[in-house]
């Protein structure tokens, strides 16, 4: 008995293209504005590229290659923890290649292409989409409370500091959503209101304990990545303590409110407006501009060679989807 299955096209509302359409616009629009203010800066901005030393290139690029593994470790955690324990390999597979989905307009094709290829390792195709939509909202959770040291430079550029009682409230309020009565009750709520059944099963302290620290290992080494560079071409008489702030907890910080804004694929534009911004308090415009884009260069290689890596050892397992051929031409 075989079952008809509307066609990926059919299945697309008229809403949805036309917000995939927007997001494509977005992303040409931004492209274009990097471009041009490129185009217009290139000889300060060059000038930074040149101070950036060989050593400096290749440590910045480990660090960026080293964040991805620390993030598909905290999936596993959660993945395991609902009922399905995969291998590191197995499970880099699935997730490596699903994550190039981030890059293309619309918001969840990195956690369809997981659950697709997950499914042929005989996990529930719902199990995989959960995780990986909890995957994102823990990861951008754990990036904006590690970031939040960095809010003050950000709202006020360095000239003055946000209460300690607000960065409290805020981190408190964020650590809230992490506790598993809360997080289990907003899972539950979400297939309610999507008319789907429950899990069954509800994520444990420890699974949320660990794969928080994961990802925020993970942030940490992108942000590491980002201060190996700007130290290279911040201002001689730049404070060291600031540039590690704006650094690595600034790019923490930028990174999540990347996440969160979901009309730009992979946060693109968002992400490094901030940093910009946010570096620009301790070096030239052209200097900071220098290292978001050295940064997000790195980002993509590393996305795309542990895809590479990842499409290797899944295509060798055939969990790749299968294309479908129309037998009427």
């Amino acid at each position: 008995m075989t079952s008809a299955r509307p066609s990926r096209s059919a299945e697309r509302s008229p809403r949805k293209r036309l917000m995939d359409a927007v997001r494509m616009a977005f992303l040409v629009l931004v492209t274009l504005a990097v471009a041009w203010a490129l185009i217009r800066n290139w000889d300060e901005v060059s000038g930074s590229f040149r101070q950036i030393g060989v050593g400096t290139l290749a440590l910045a690029l480990l660090l960026a290659m080293i964040s991805p593994v620390l993030t598909v470790l905290g999936w596993r955690v959660l993945l395991a923890d609902l009922g399905s324990r995969l291998h590191l390999a197995p499970a880099s597979g699935v997730f490596f290649v699903g994550q190039l989905g981030k890059y293309l307009p619309g918001s969840v094709w990195s956690v369809v292409v997981q659950a697709d290829m997950a499914h042929k390792l005989g996990i529930p195709r719902r199990r995989t989409a959960v995780v990986g939509l909890i995957t994102i909202a823990l990861s951008a959770l754990c990036g904006m409370v590690a970031g939040l040291p960095a809010l003050p430079a950000l709202v006020t550029r360095g000239e003055a500091q946000l209460p300690g009682w607000f960065l409290a409230a805020v981190i408190g309020g964020l650590l809230l959503a992490l506790w598993p009565p809360v997080l289990n009750r907003a899972i539950r709520l979400l297939f309610r209101m999507l008319r789907r059944e429950p899990l069954g099963q509800d994520l444990t302290l420890p699974a949320i304990g660990l794969s928080t620290l994961w990802f925020t290992l993970s942030w940490l080494a992108g942000g590491a990545s980002v201060w190996v560079l700007a130290q290279s071409v911040a201002d001689a008489d730049a404070d060291a303590a600031h540039l590690v702030l704006i650094s690595v907890s600034g790019y923490l910080l930028a990174a999540g409110i990347g996440m969160f804004t979901v009309i730009m694929p992979a946060g693109v534009g968002v992400r490094d407006g901030v940093m910009i911004v946010l570096l620009a308090t301790a070096m030239p415009f052209a200097a900071a501009t220098a290292v978001v884009v050295v940064a997000r260069f790195y980002t993509v290689v590393a996305d795309v060679a542990w895809a590479a890596i990842g499409w290797l050892w899944a295509r060798a397992h055939h969990l790749l989807p299968e294309r479908t051929v129309d037998p009427h031409g």
